[in-house]
């Protein structure tokens, strides 16, 4: 009787501890996989939206005008939207409060928006790390079954008085598919933190060059309200 090295038969004849790393492991890739397809939308909406907005605000519109309609928007700011919204909400507010001392204003302005800058940021990070995490353990999981396999293999075969490959081979096959699986889980895992770590640098680069254009804009504007007060 010959055994049944399809991927179910390798499954259904592995030991208990084996079939669990198995399925910590298709749990694994499935967790994998569902962050990257969510991290894919959330990277590539952030990445129009702060293009469009960029488009919107270098159009020379009216800022007290786009100011208006992205604070009627709310919550749904978000990327340069949020940051341009924080920033000149504290810019206009700190332009009452103290007296038209340039520095002091745009100094609240700057860390007001550098505060926004982090919570974006926190936003497009959340879940990398564990992507990352998936990307170096899964390995390790499917050597540690495949090493356990390979443990109750030579057990068998030593019990075995004549051993032949159609024994072995079956046994080692089992034993491999573990560190098979750990592959498949780590390789998607790693590819997709790398690249979404670089586009989320990218897009930092993109909020940070943002920021302190719009903050030179309002430090001539503040300057200029001073003179003419």
């Amino acid at each position: 009787m010959h055994a049944d090295i399809s991927f179910l038969g390798l499954f259904l004849q592995a030991s208990l501890l084996v079939k669990l790393v198995m399925l910590v492991l298709v749990g694994l890739s499935v967790l994998s996989w569902a962050v990257i397809i969510q991290r894919r939308n959330l990277i590539k909406a952030a990445k129009s939206r702060s293009a469009k907005f960029e488009d919107k605000f270098w159009s020379g519109v009216d800022l007290n005008r786009l100011y208006q309609e992205l604070s009627a928007r709310g919550d749904a700011n978000a990327g340069l939207e949020a940051m341009f919204v924080t920033g000149f909400k504290e810019y206009s507010r700190l332009a009452r409060l103290s007296a038209r001392v340039p520095g002091a204003v745009m100094d609240g302005t700057y860390r007001a928006m550098r505060v926004t800058l982090s919570r974006e940021l926190e936003k497009l990070e959340t879940n990398l790390p564990l992507l990352a995490t998936i990307g170096s353990t899964s390995p390790y999981i499917g050597l540690f079954g495949t090493v356990w396999g390979i443990m109750n293999a030579f057990i068998a075969l030593g019990a075995v008085q004549n051993p032949t490959l159609g024994i072995v081979a079956p046994a080692i096959a089992e034993a491999l598919i573990a560190t098979a699986m750990g592959l498949a889980a780590a390789i998607p895992a790693v590819i997709f933190y790398n690249r979404y770590s670089t586009e989320v640098e990218k897009l930092e680069g993109t909020y940070v060059n943002f920021m302190e254009e719009f903050s030179s804009i309002l430090h001539r504007q503040a300057y200029a309200e001073k003179e003419s007060a």
